[in-house]
C-alpha cells in the first residue's frame, strides 16, 4: 500500500460510482495512511456534481391537486407550495401557530434554531380556518390513530398525488419547497424577502434559485428574431 496504489484505486473508485460515495472512501483510505502508517495522503475529496431539482410547473401543481380528493391530502400539498414549508414544519405545526387575524404562520424554533412567519395563502385562509376547527388536536395535521404525521406518510401523499396525474419527474414534498420559491423568484420577489420565507440563514443557499429558474433565459430575445 502507497500512495500511487491509493489514488490508483480511488479513481478506478471514481470511474463506476458518484463523487459522494467515493468521498467515504477517500476519508477512510486518509485516516488509514494517517492513524496506522503514520504518512500524509494528499488527495482532494472528489466534488460533487451540482445537480438542480426539476421544476414542478404551475399546471402540474394544479392537477396534483385537481386528482387529490381527500381534504388533508390536499391541504398539506396546498401548504407545502403555498407557503414553502419544510416536512417536518408540517410535521410539527399546531394550531395555535395559525394567527388569521393577521394571515400569519409561526414556525417555532425552525431549522437554525429560529423563529420565522410565513403568510397565509389567502386562496386557502377560510378553507385552512374550517379545517382547523374540526376537532380539538393541538396538532394541525393529527394522524388518524392519534399524534403526529410522519414525514414518510406526507411523502406518500405527495408521491401518490403525482402518480394519478402521471408526472414524469421525481415528485417528493421538498420539490413543492423548491417550486415555491423558484415561482416567486420568477414572479419578481426580492431574494432576500425568499430567503426570510424559507428560514435560510445564508443568502447564498437562496441563490441557488436563480440558477434553477429560466425565467430570465426564457425571456431572452434571439439576435436571430431581429432578422
Amino acid at each position: 500500500i502507497n500512495p500511487e496504489s491509493a489514488k490508483a484505486f480511488l479513481l478506478k473508485k471514481l470511474s463506476k460510482n458518484s463523487p459522494a460515495s467515493v468521498g467515504h472512501n477517500v476519508f477512510a483510505i486518509k485516516y488509514f495512511f494517517r492513524e496506522i502508517l503514520h504518512q500524509k495522503l494528499d488527495i482532494p475529496n472528489p466534488k460533487r456534481n451540482k445537480t438542480l431539482p426539476e421544476i414542478l410547473t404551475i399546471e402540474e401543481i394544479k392537477e396534483m391537486l385537481d386528482k387529490t380528493s381527500n381534504v388533508k391530502h390536499k391541504l398539506i400539498i396546498k401548504l407545502l407550495y403555498g407557503t414553502g414549508l419544510r416536512v417536518s414544519e408540517i410535521v410539527n405545526l399546531k394550531k395555535g401557530n395559525l394567527n388569521f387575524k393577521e394571515d400569519l404562520i409561526k414556525i417555532n424554533l425552525a431549522k437554525g434554531k429560529k423563529d420565522r412567519f410565513v403568510k397565509i395563502p389567502s386562496s386557502i385562509k377560510e378553507e385552512l380556518k374550517n379545517y382547523s376547527s374540526l376537532n380539538e388536536d393541538e396538532i394541525l395535521f393529527a394522524s388518524n390513530r392519534g399524534g403526529k404525521l410522519t414525514k414518510k406518510t406526507i411523502a406518500k401523499i405527495v408521491q401518490n398525488a403525482a402518480k394519478k396525474t402521471r408526472i414524469k419527474k421525481r415528485v417528493y414534498p421538498h420539490l413543492l419547497r423548491h417550486s415555491f420559491a423558484t415561482h416567486l423568484l420568477e414572479q419578481g420577489t426580492d431574494l432576500r424577502i425568499i430567503q426570510k420565507l424559507l428560514g435560510h440563514s445564508s443568502i447564498k443557499t437562496t441563490q441557488i434559485y436563480t440558477q434553477i429558474s429560466q425565467a430570465s433565459i426564457k425571456n431572452i430575445k434571439s439576435p436571430l428574431d431581429n432578422l
